[in-house]
């Protein structure tokens, strides 16, 4: 089972559960691809079925992107939306895919993402929030411009956010994450917000609190 778009992904994992089993769908960073967060599946519980996915847009020499960031002369950046509400919807069908050919619960999906991949999982958990229960956005920040217009508070009751982000993080500054409590709080979206002495990365001490806070959720 392929989908047309997400060109690759693969099984880091099956469940130790033959039906029924909670999802875990894991969204790399700019620049990377599927393999990128492999070394988490081995830690989580081992009732999770986990698939990593590969971003759509090929880069120069490697890697992929869920969309382009352009830079200009002035060391300014931008980031292609049109691109970044196409991945999301992309991401929509693909958990519809997965739900349909594997084992698992439609029920009981998350989305762990980084950096690039934590933005879209901000943007699908948003704008198709009945496909998603449990979001692990580590090293992102919430892009209002790719997010639906008419948010309602009904939508969101179930979600559960984990949120964290390096304190001296040179890639997303730590004040873009910074907004994220208060915007999900806004919405009464549950959620928790942890920051680390790191750059743009994830310390062993966050992948313990995140699996921690996963495992007493699925």
């Amino acid at each position: 089972m392929h989908s047309n778009n997400l060109s690759l992904y693969h099984i880091n994992r099956a469940s130790s559960l033959s039906e029924n089993a909670p999802l875990l769908i894991m969204l790399h960073g700019y620049g990377s691809d599927e393999n990128d967060l492999f070394s988490f599946a081995s830690e989580l519980p081992e009732e999770l079925f986990i698939i990593s996915a590969r971003a759509p847009y090929p880069m120069q020499p490697y890697g992929n992107a869920w969309y382009a960031i352009n830079f200009d002369a002035e060391q300014r950046k931008w980031n292609d939306n049109e691109q970044a509400k196409m991945s999301c919807d992309l991401i929509s069908t693909f958990i519809d895919e997965v739900t349909a050919n594997y084992p698992v619960n439609k029920d009981n999906v998350t989305l762990l993402g980084f950096s690039q991949g934590s933005i879209l999982s901000y943007a699908v958990a948003l704008s198709y929030p009945n496909k998603v229960k449990n979001i692990v956005a580590l090293s992102g920040y919430v892009n209002h411009d790719i997010l639906p217009k008419n948010k309602s508070k009904e939508d969101y009751q179930h979600l559960d956010f984990y949120c964290s982000h390096g304190s001296v993080d040179q890639v997303i500054p730590v004040d873009w994450a910074r907004q994220t409590p208060n915007f999900l709080k806004s919405l009464n979206i549950k959620h928790h917000y942890s920051e680390f002495p790191v750059g743009h990365g994830v310390a062993p001490q966050n992948f313990y609190e995140f699996k921690d806070w996963l495992s007493k959720r699925i």
